[in-house]
């Protein structure tokens, strides 16, 4: 018997339980991945069943949802300790996927079983782990290349409206999203907002926005509207703190100096003395309009980066402390313009921002590579923001409902189809319903007839019955015959697809049943990748649950 030497746990617990070994482990892991996907399986598709999660900490009703990486998110653990392995690999993977791409976890799931399945019993029969996984993961970049190959751009509302259809099967809120992606682009920046009503409701914003307001609702002009707005302000960007009035002094005078009537500051911190200055010196706005909007973000990096972005896109020169910049070096180069400017208590907004084009351009090509080389997602996310924000296009979607619950799968509903329809127009599309996989097996047939190598030829044929997969699934969650559809599939044209909502064969480019490109092929290479990795798992080791021991201190 082992001591542990952990902090804060039992010194005469065991380190090691359980000891698993083949073929018990590759069971194990093969039920728990199994687990995982059968409860994700219903999803896929246009036509989704959905899944009923028991809420965990209250008495409410249960969740119904059918977002596979929700789904798998809710999944915390399962009772068989081998089987919790295989899932807790699932999940993670999942989860991933849709913290990254907010799509495709369904097709993923159910790509990893089935490639993760036939695995095992090739493996049972003889075959070797590592040369096994080498192949598979050859193959999958195969598949993504030529999935690369068939990929179209996205183009035009009603285009974008059946990729979106395709994943929230929402007809009204689908062609709604479709409008707002043409017209705001794919790095536009769109809310997702409670109704009002019960009806779908959408707002188009001129110009770009920030959560973050005013200092003081004493600098609010109109009292109804909770709004101030700026005709032709300029826009003075600080990192100081602006804590004495006197120190405004120069700002003020070269404002009056050089014919300016109206000044915005961007500032981090705004003493109260100094936003009572404001307020009484906007009782006289014939001289110079003011207010005080918080610089916005909720970290150093974030300042800096939203203090850039501004200055760029009104051609302003920010005073920075850390420069040894002060209040009594403005001059009219620092001031940057813009058409109009308007503030709330939470919101802060411009139109008509006087940037230098060429400089513009350069920044948001640099925002845009940095885009395409995270990898994390909240980092993604803000800096696709930034670029939204600087391109100006923005629209606020309000969602409405009969219920609560009817609202908020909704919203989620909605939320995820915005987040194909990015990915869409940034990354372009293919032809949808598992068609594009599908059209991949004549490339891995090349492959296969190639190869003498057992191993490889396995992993290709492995591969060629996975890509029939995520079509088979689609068909029964319709509640269609699987095999009189598949059978007519083989015997259709190039490019032909199950349309699940008429329930006929099409050509699924003209019929707009279309996928997110990037979506497929990561869902591919996350699915082959961590399946060819879970069959070279040959022992798992359980750690006895220990007992937390209450240490003083």
């Amino acid at each position: 018997m082992t001591t542990s030497k952990i902090p804060g746990i039992s010194k005469t617990e065991p380190a090691v339980q359980r000891l698993v070994f083949q073929p018990t482990a590759h069971h194990g892991l093969q039920s728990g991945i199994d687990q995982i996907a059968s409860a994700i399986r219903p999803t896929l598709g246009p036509l989704p069943r959905t899944v009923a999660i028991d809420p965990l900490l209250t008495r409410n009703t249960p969740e119904v949802l059918d977002s596979g990486g929700v789904i798998a998110r809710r999944i915390i653990q399962l009772k068989e300790r081998d089987a919790d392995m295989g899932a807790m690999l699932a999940r993670g993977m999942i989860c991933h996927l849709h913290d990254q791409f907010g799509d495709g976890t369904a097709t993923a799931a159910v790509l990893l079983q089935t490639v993760y399945a036939q695995g095992v019993k090739y493996l049972a029969a003889g075959g070797d782990a590592m040369r096994l996984r080498e192949h598979l993961e050859c193959g999958a970049q195969l598949i993504v290349s030529e999935l690369a190959r068939m990929t179209t751009p996205a183009a035009g509302k009603d285009q974008l409206t059946n990729i979106a259809l395709s994943v929230c099967a929402d007809p009204p809120l689908a062609a709604l999203l479709g409008e707002i992606f043409d017209v705001i682009g794919g790095y536009g920046q769109l809310e997702v907002r409670s109704g009002r009503t019960q009806k779908l409701e959408r707002e188009y914003i001129e110009g770009m926005h920030w959560k973050s307001g005013l200092f003081s609702r004493e600098m609010i002009a109109d009292s109804l509207t909770l709004r101030t707005e700026f005709e032709n302000p300029a826009i003075l960007i600080t990192d100081l703190d602006l804590d004495d009035p006197r120190a405004l002094l120069p700002i003020v005078e070269s404002c009056l100096d050089n014919g300016i009537k109206a000044l915005v500051i961007v500032a981090r911190h705004l003493s109260d003395v100094v936003s009572a200055t404001f307020a009484l010196a906007n009782k006289h706005p014939e001289k110079l309009q003011l207010m005080a909007v918080r610089t916005p973000g909720t970290t150093l990096n974030e300042y800096a980066w939203a203090m850039d972005d501004l200055a760029i896109l009104t051609g302003g020169k920010p005073l920075i402390s850390a420069a040894g910049d002060t209040l009594r070096q403005v001059t009219p180069a620092h001031f940057g313009r813009a058409r109009r400017a308007w503030a709330t208590p939470y919101y802060f907004g411009l139109s008509g921002g006087k940037s230098d084009p060429r400089r513009l351009r350069q920044h948001i090509a640099m925002l845009k590579t940095k885009f395409e080389l995270e990898t994390d997602a909240a980092p993604r996310q803000h800096t696709r923001d930034r670029i939204g924000k600087l391109m100006g296009g923005a629209a606020t979607l309000w969602v409405g409902a009969a219920t609560e619950n009817a609202l908020e799968t909704r919203k989620a509903l909605a939320q995820r189809a915005a987040d194909t329809l990015r990915r869409a127009v940034t990354s372009g599309v293919l032809p949808g319903g598992g068609t594009a996989l599908r059209a991949c097996r004549p490339m891995l047939e090349a492959q296969l007839a190639q190869n003498a190598d057992p191993d490889s030829h396995a992993a290709y044929r492995i591969l060629l019955n996975m890509l029939s997969e995520p079509t088979r699934i689609i068909v029964f969650n319709a509640g269609y015959d699987v095999g009189d559809t598949l059978a007519t599939l083989s015997e259709s044209a190039p490019g032909c697809g199950f349309d699940a909502i008429s329930g006929r064969v099409v050509d699924m480019v003209d019929a707009g049943i279309l996928d997110a490109a990037d979506v497929q092929k990561q869902a591919v290479y996350t699915a082959i990748t961590t399946a060819a990795l879970a069959l070279t798992v040959d022992v798992l080791v359980h750690h006895r649950k220990p007992q937390q021991v209450h240490q003083p201190g």
